[in-house]
């Protein structure tokens, strides 16, 4: 073992002191994991010692104590030490709980090993200046501490659901043989549900209907009103930009409110005066309360996206014989593309999961996917809704990762540094 990981001043190294600091640090987190764990199999005191005491063996193991007798070099090849580690606690999970042991046990053994390499190779310092304080290094791992707190907090319900929909009983709970790993307890019985019943395929239907036709509406009409708001010219803007984004700021039941009572007389007008079918003035209804909800968010993507925009291209453009719709075409829109793309996608994702105004404006005919969830829950408790949930909340995650990579690509091409 070196010096400069056993003396607490670290002159050679800067590494923390690991009798004085790091090794108590590290046990401190085993001993609250080893609780929890032992807890569950009814041994809270021995897992809190137990898991104390590797803790402080994975502390030693990660400052290199070990290096000399052991085939792995903990202390220089930290990958081949973390997986040594997750290993030795699957081992220990395996041995006490079986199946679910064994996935605890590596859940738990990947935290610690991070955390101990973490502690004692001094990473907990690389956010901040040398010269910080052990106060504001503190204050700092805290405030990281609190953000994936909270980021967890959110995040939990969503995944709770993702297993859950693979129960193979009719349940809205873990069943024995699911916390067991059994594979008789997990079924694709609610996808086979939703991909087969009537109900479940018309709903769908109308929300791939309803959803991209009310996209194109938002983001046309979005561009063009950020476009024109981003010119200094135009009088009142500041109280035309707040009236335009006012959807997202109002509450949605008021929102819903007003449009029932215009749309409800514009669809009694179309179908008076045009001829059309109730059932084709409730889709146009619900579409074009769905592109109101969605234009908010066209406008604020193009009108960032705009904020970088050279207003000397245009200009150039124009002095070279270009019109303005084909100035708009071939020079703007090509460089704006990232947030227009953006602002769809934001405006998709909303008329694709909204209820509440599909409730007010539609009808039976016009029930989308989150109305049918919202029956599933009310008139008959039904699993296939976490299916349900499941796959939009995959189709969220993809759209959302589009979203940050057009908005990396945007701020490249603005010469920025994506953040």
């Amino acid at each position: 073992m070196t010096d400069a990981v056993t003396n607490p001043a670290n002159a050679t190294k800067g590494l923390p002191s690991l009798a004085g600091f790091s090794a108590p640090i590290v046990a401190g987190l085993g001993l609250i994991l080893g609780y929890l764990g032992g807890n569950a199999a009814g041994l809270g005191l021995v897992g809190a010692l137990v898991g104390a005491a590797l803790g402080a063996l994975l502390a030693y193991a990660a400052a290199g104590a070990f290096d000399a007798a052991s085939p792995v070099k903990f202390a220089s090849n930290r990958t081949a030490g973390r997986w040594t580690m997750i290993a030795l606690y699957g081992l220990i999970g395996l041995a006490l709980g079986l199946v679910p042991g064994l996935v605890a046990g590596v859940l738990i053994g990947a935290v610690m090993s991070w955390f101990a390499y973490w502690i004692v190779r001094g990473d907990y310092r690389k956010g901040v200046p040398p010269y910080a304080t052990p106060g504001q290094v503190l204050w700092h791992n805290a405030f990281l501490f609190i953000c994936g707190a909270i980021f967890f907090f959110l995040i939990a319900p969503i995944v709770t659901i993702i297993p859950l929909s693979f129960n193979a009983e009719a349940f809205f709970t873990f069943t024995p043989e699911m916390l067991a790993l059994d594979p008789a307890g997990y079924s694709l019985r609610h996808y086979e549900d939703f991909f087969t019943n009537s109900d479940w395929q018309l709903a769908m239907r109308n929300s791939l209907i309803i959803a991209p036709f009310a996209t194109i509406i938002a983001v046309t009409l979005g561009t063009v009103a950020a476009i024109g708001l981003s010119q200094s010219h135009v009088p009142g803007r500041q109280a035309i930009m707040a009236i335009l984004i006012s959807p997202m700021i109002v509450p949605l039941i008021i929102s819903a409110t007003g449009m029932f009572f215009f749309y409800s007389a514009m669809g009694n007008w179309l179908e008076a005066n045009l001829g059309m079918s109730r059932e084709l003035t409730g889709y146009i209804k619900v579409i074009l309360a769905h592109a109101a909800l969605g234009i908010p968010f066209v406008i604020i993507t193009v009108t960032a996206t705009l904020v970088g925009f050279d207003r000397s291209l245009t200009r150039a453009s124009a002095n070279l014989g270009a019109g303005p719709v084909r100035t708009f075409f071939k020079v703007q829109m090509p460089l704006i593309l990232p947030g227009v793309i953006s602002g769809g996608l934001f405006a998709f994702i909303t008329s694709f999961d909204e209820v509440v105004v599909v409730l007010f404006v539609g009808a039976a005919a016009q029930k989308t996917l989150p109305w049918q969830m919202f029956i599933g829950l009310r008139e008959q408790v039904s699993p296939t809704i976490l299916a349900v949930a499941t796959i939009l909340v995959t189709f969220s995650i993809i759209l959302l990762t589009t979203v940050e990579l057009l908005r990396r690509r945007s701020e490249r091409l603005r010469g920025m540094s994506p953040g």
